[in-house]
């Protein structure tokens, strides 16, 4: 796994505009824009900040949202989960347990087993796909 950087300014040197408002930020990328949406391939996607391995493509299910959507981490301790009282409403936010870059959000709206819905920005993660 890459090393995190330490500084803002060198976070900012790797990282786009638009990933680093979502991962630091906490901002949120346009639905249905993402380049992971409608990826099918089979492989992991990592956090683009640390390259942790967050979630599996076996996972992945289309929720109708307008971001990927998983049903599951893959290992718990890969992702963390914190209170998110902001927009005036409570929800769970997501993110990297490694590096704390912000992913996502899950709801408990998907699919069973899990019937969780971890609604996360493409721009928040790197593909790595299976060889």
């Amino acid at each position: 796994m890459k090393k995190v950087p330490e500084s803002e300014e060198e976070l900012k040197k790797r990282l786009t505009p638009e990933q680093y408002e979502v991962c630091f930020l906490k901002g949120t990328e346009a639905p249905f824009t993402g380049k992971y949406l409608y990826n099918k391939e089979k492989g992991i996607y990592e956090c683009v900040v640390c390259g942790n391995e967050l979630f599996s493509s076996e996972d992945k299910f289309e929720s109708g949202t307008g971001w990927p959507s998983f049903t599951k981490a893959i290992i718990g301790k890969n992702v963390k989960l914190k209170d998110d009282f902001s927009h005036g409403m409570h929800r769970i936010e997501v993110v990297c347990g490694k590096c704390n870059a912000h992913l996502g959000h899950v709801f408990d709206d998907g699919p069973k087993p899990t019937c969780k819905r971890y609604c996360i920005n493409s721009v928040a993660l790197n593909f790595k796909k299976k060889k």
